[in-house]
């Protein structure tokens, strides 16, 4: 499956000082699928963790939230070297554990050069009284349910995603037309 975000991830790798990334979205838009497929795609290694199936990671983040302490620990708890440039991080619903949100600004600022993207359908509302949020240290994208011609790609209409971005073949004959209906059925 092919997701237009993507293009906006690959963007964002190639940033020079790159900050860590929030993905934003409502539940089941595909947020952790996209990561995950990013990171499989575009990076050597991909660390996966999930705060809200891991709650004692929230220990981790107690105390210090220097960069290296937390790439330290992470690696050793999921017995992977985490490589600077090579390995990705995604953080699923990070808004389980705050300080990993306030921690993004150390990274920000003392080691950009560990990819972090992180995930969460209820970042707006599920801050915790007392928890900095790293503002201007972070950058977000927005996943939006499945727009139709990702739909279309998704069902292998390549040919036909192409045939409608061509503007002048209007009016559009019916047996496309037809076609089009029935995948809107």
């Amino acid at each position: 499956m092919y997701r237009n975000l993507l293009e906006n991830l690959k963007e964002w790798k190639d940033k020079k000082g790159r900050p860590p990334l929030i993905l934003k979205g409502a539940r089941q838009v595909g947020k952790t699928w996209l990561l995950i497929e990013f990171g499989k795609t575009c990076f050597e290694d991909v660390l996966y963790i999930n705060f809200e199936n891991m709650p004692n990671l929230n220990e981790l983040f107690e105390g210090s939230i220097e960069p290296q302490r937390i790439i330290d620990m992470l690696g050793a708890l999921n017995g992977k070297k985490i490589i600077p440039e090579k390995t990705l991080l995604i953080f699923d619903e990070v808004q389980e554990i705050p300080r990993a949100l306030t921690a993004l600004k150390y990274f920000a600022e003392n080691a950009p050069e560990y990819p972090i993207c992180c995930a969460g359908s209820l970042l707006g509302v599920a801050l915790h009284k007392g928890t900095s949020f790293p503002v201007g240290k972070v950058e977000f994208l927005t996943l939006q349910p499945l727009t139709f011609q990702e739909f279309l790609e998704a069902n292998r209409e390549q040919e036909l995603v192409k045939f409608i971005g061509k503007t002048d073949y209007m009016p559009f004959p019916q047996p496309l037309v037809n076609k089009l209906i029935d995948y809107l059925k």
